[in-house]
């Protein structure tokens, strides 16, 4: 089911006035795209995109007070008659247009108020219905910032992801969730994640149970959410697989519909999982920098074996 934000949620996180109907408060606000009817208060309504918030600023409610009392009315109707107008918010404390009112009434719209300025209004709403109507999911891992890299580390139950975390947090880095990881998808394909509000700075450590970071290593020590970089999945070693020993080959993970590195990292004891998942953090960053050591091996590989050919001709 797609999710939704009713307009009365729009009223209590950004304190706007209620000019009239009442109704229309339980409205579905499906989009985080708004609009400013400009041109159909002009009489152009072919593509009016009646599923966004309206938005009625200076501009268009001074060019309206030049229309005559017929066009006024009439434009008003047709631009409250679709059903699926969630609201009309009106920025900068204006007056609301009377013909407004009665086609807001007769249609059962909620006419809204602020004294913000249109500009910053859209913004702050556009902000808000984003992070509102993401999608969102919930994963079975711990998510650790390091180096500034959200590391989503996943694994079997009882492989070591929490005791990892925790080695990692002694190493300075910081906690944003454990066992479980809410993430949300923005709109240009970005991965936030975070931990629920109930075991939110909470850590599971078997043998000793659930432990407070911020309480044990101070406030420095977690944040509340973060982009995801990197997967780091974490699998008992396998003596017949084989795993990528130069990092030429670079797999994907897809979280809801964002495809993101997958470093697969083999657990068997002696390792130490918590440098080898800081050196995945910054072997990513030097790759976004454009340095890729596994390339440039290759590449001085590749060289070395055609001066050798050139030699033996």
């Amino acid at each position: 089911m797609p999710k939704k934000v009713k307009v009365s949620d729009l009223v209590r996180e950004f304190q706007l006035e209620i000019i009239c109907g009442d109704e229309g408060l339980k409205r579905p606000i499906m989009t985080a795209d708004l609009y400013r009817p400009g041109l159909e208060l002009a009489g152009y309504y072919e593509f009016h995109p009646h599923d966004r918030v309206q938005i009625l600023g200076k501009t268009e409610l001074t060019f309206f007070e030049g229309l005559s009392p017929e066009e006024r009315t009439e434009r008003m109707h047709r631009l409250c008659a679709p059903d699926e107008i969630p609201c009309i918010i009106i920025s900068r404390g204006l007056e609301a247009p009377i013909e407004l009112l009665a086609a807001a009434n007769d249609y059962r719209i909620a006419v809204l108020r602020t004294p913000m300025a249109t500009t910053i209004l859209a913004s702050r709403l556009t902000g808000f219905l984003e992070n509102r109507l993401a999608p969102t999911t919930t994963i079975h891992g711990v998510l650790v910032d390091v180096y500034g890299i959200g590391m989503l580390i996943s694994g079997s139950s009882g492989i070591g992801k929490s005791e990892t975390a925790l080695e990692l947090v002694k190493r300075g880095h910081r906690l944003i969730a454990d066992d479980a990881v809410e993430i949300r998808q923005t709109a240009d394909h970005t991965l936030i994640g975070n931990a629920p509000e109930l075991i939110r700075y909470l850590l599971e450590i078997r043998g000793i149970g659930i432990i407070n970071v911020m309480t044990l290593f101070g406030a420095g020590a977690v944040r509340t959410a973060k982009k995801i970089s990197v997967v780091c999945k974490l699998e008992n070693w396998q003596q017949d697989k084989q795993y990528d020993r130069l990092g030429l080959d670079e797999e994907k993970t897809r979280i809801i519909d964002t495809d993101i590195p997958l470093v697969t990292i083999p657990v068997r004891p002696g390792r130490n999982l918590a440098v080898i998942i800081e050196v995945a953090a910054m072997n990513y960053r030097l790759k976004r920098m454009g340095y890729n050591a596994a390339l440039q091996f290759t590449n001085k590989l590749t060289e070395s074996l055609n001066e050798d050919m050139d030699d033996l001709e």
